[in-house]
């Protein structure tokens, strides 16, 4: 399979070249029989900035109204996107990609897909890189992916790899106006949320645009890699790094949250970069990674080396401008998770929000800013009223959840950095050099003070602790759901729901749906209903039961627990049928 997927006939019937990265020793096409790199980074720098590449476009809006209306012009039914909780998941709270919305049941066929083919622009939220966000230029932690997916379920043909990299070429040539030998096509292996499949990254002046997977394995929990029956096209387009792109601005921060940007800047005094110092840094930034902090200073050293100053004149023209690029994507991702639903709180994905809140709060107060997180959060949501009038149908009580995490961050943080002093004085106590980050979680996870605040106080007394990648940790570790215990046990035994089929979830199928009808096929110890279909989402994941009732013949039993014993889906009503 992978030297078919390798060899398209896309590529060899049109003049593409097959080559090897002489940097990276990847294979990648390209129409350029001079290039001898893959155009990824680190492997070459970006050439896009303050340059113009491609058709102008006026906003993210434009960028993803284009991509849907290409794909419907191809054939491909428009979805509205899915809420970012994955509720109808069990092994992670948030959606990370378009995928993650038919995971696991349309792509193991247990479900039909709502449209096949189908184009989506999804909202996903990544954690795990949080220290990279505002740094890099190109991180985020919440971003649109643009998809288009095509389900080939058993023997179902609707289309496979040649199809998908030549609508990508179409897509990018004839859409954005990219130039056909400034593309190269990196073949690679791609994974993740169960399942995998060889992939196509596609590059422009590079820039990593789209990522096209062949999606036709299923991964087990050792790794093991095993073929599945289905075939699935799994596209992943960038929309910020798109519109980053078009517009050759000084990275993906400067050009999607420009009014965000401009406005926090009005409120700090603080200034842009200087022009010299934002073009250096920019075509270079791809090769930043501060999960690798080392590297990444040492290339930042370089940099200011040869703009001729220091690392700390560096750092300190950049940190400023920094925080306000990270509060910008926080703002906005903040008011995604709780706009579709999420609480913060101390478990699941209410965790996460409180994370990043959080996380937010110390960048407020790194750049001095006295005004409250929500009104950050209010001004992203009426920036983005457009793209997501949802969000300010529900803005009131957005800013009311996020007033309250502040008052609360500010009670527990006076507590926290007590705690933290009678801490550090006991390892001073005891001769010790250095405080184990161990600590430093143990201190964010019951009081909440924040790792900058805990590494400042500990420098202040002599000691150390290292504090890399801390909120990445902490994401990655809550980020998935945790397996759940033997207890509580269900109250039916498996055997006892051995003759009933697999409930059809309708919860996946329309996640909004509220009524339906089903067929009662058994009631067990005169409570536990049985049906052939059902919107309630069971318990599981780390997420809550839904709750409601059942209408029966006149009747009505009210829903107080929904849980699922392996396929089928049990009511626990008071009043049952």
């Amino acid at each position: 399979m992978a030297e078919e997927l390798l060899s398209l006939p896309f590529f060899t019937e049109n003049g593409w070249i097959r080559k090897t990265c002489k940097v990276c020793g990847r294979q990648f096409w390209t129409l350029d029989p001079d290039r001898s790199v893959c155009g990824d980074q680190p492997c070459e720098e970006y050439s896009f900035i303050r340059e113009r590449v491609g058709t102008p476009v006026s906003s993210p809006h434009e960028v993803r109204e284009k991509f849907i209306d290409f794909f419907a012009r191809h054939g491909h039914t428009p979805i509205r996107r899915y809420p970012v909780v994955a509720r109808w998941r069990e092994d992670v709270y948030l959606v990370g990609a378009s995928i993650y919305d038919f995971q696991p049941w349309v792509t193991e066929g247990l479900a039909p897909p709502p449209a096949n083919p189908l184009v989506i622009s999804q909202p996903s939220i990544r954690l795990t890189d949080l220290e990279n966000v505002g740094r890099t230029g190109r991180h985020f932690t919440g971003f649109e992916m643009m998809a288009h997916h095509a389900f080939n379920i058993g023997d179902l043909n609707i289309y496979w790899a040649n199809e998908t990299v030549e609508y990508a070429f179409k897509l990018f040539k004839e859409v954005y106006g990219v130039k056909p030998e400034e593309m190269t096509f990196i073949f690679d292996m791609w994974s993740g949320g169960g399942n995998a499949g060889e992939d196509y990254e596609v590059i422009v002046r590079g820039l990593e645009v789209a990522t096209l997977v062949f999606m036709h394995y299923k991964v087990l929990d050792d790794g093991t890699l095993v073929p599945m029956k289905n075939r699935i096209v799994d596209t992943g387009y960038g929309l910020e790094r798109i519109y980053w792109l078009l517009t050759g601005s000084y990275n993906a921060y400067e050009a999607v949250f420009q009014p965000f940007v401009t406005w926090l800047r009005s409120l700090t005094g603080a200034e842009p970069p200087p022009e010299q110092l934002s073009l250096v840094l920019s075509r270079r930034s791809g090769a930043l990674d501060f999960k690798k902090p080392v590297e990444a200073f040492k290339l930042l050293g370089e940099i200011s080396s040869s703009l001729g100053m220091s690392l700390e004149e560096l750092k300190k023209l950049l940190e400023p401008n920094e925080a306000i690029y990270a509060l910008a994507d926080h703002a906005r991702t903040i008011a995604w998770m709780i706009g579709d639903g999420v609480v913060p709180s101390n478990s699941g994905a209410g965790y996460l929000a409180r994370l990043l809140i959080r996380r937010s709060l110390r960048l407020k107060m790194r750049l001095g800013l006295e005004i409250p997180l929500s009104e950050l959060v209010a001004k992203q949501v009426e920036l983005w009223a457009r793209d997501f009038p949802e969000h300010l149908e529900v803005l009131d009580e957005i800013t009311d959840i996020v007033d309250y995490e502040e008052s609360r961050f500010r009670e527990t943080l006076a507590r926290g950095q007590r705690a933290l002093g009678e801490l550090l004085s006991e390892y001073k106590s005891r001769g010790a050099s250095e405080l184990p980050v161990e600590e430093a979680l143990k201190l964010y996870e019951s009081l909440g003070v924040p790792p900058e605040i805990i590494a400042e106080q500990a420098a202040a007394e002599g000691l150390k602790v290292d504090i890399t990648g801390f909120y990445a940790r902490l994401a990655e570790l809550r980020g998935k759901a945790q397996p759940q215990q033997a207890a509580p046990p269900f109250p039916v035994e498996p055997e006892a729901l051995s003759a009933f089929p697999q409930t059809r979830a309708l919860y996946y199928e329309d996640e909004k749906l509220g009524r339906f009808r089903a067929e009662v096929l058994g009631v067990l110890q005169g409570r536990y209903v049985v049906l052939d279909q059902t919107a309630f989402y069971p318990e599981g994941g780390g997420q809550l039961t839904d709750q409601g009732y059942l209408v029966f013949n006149g009747g009505r039993c009210d829903v107080v627990r929904v849980f699922k014993v392996g396929g089928v889906v049990v009511h626990e009503c008071s009043g049952a049928p």
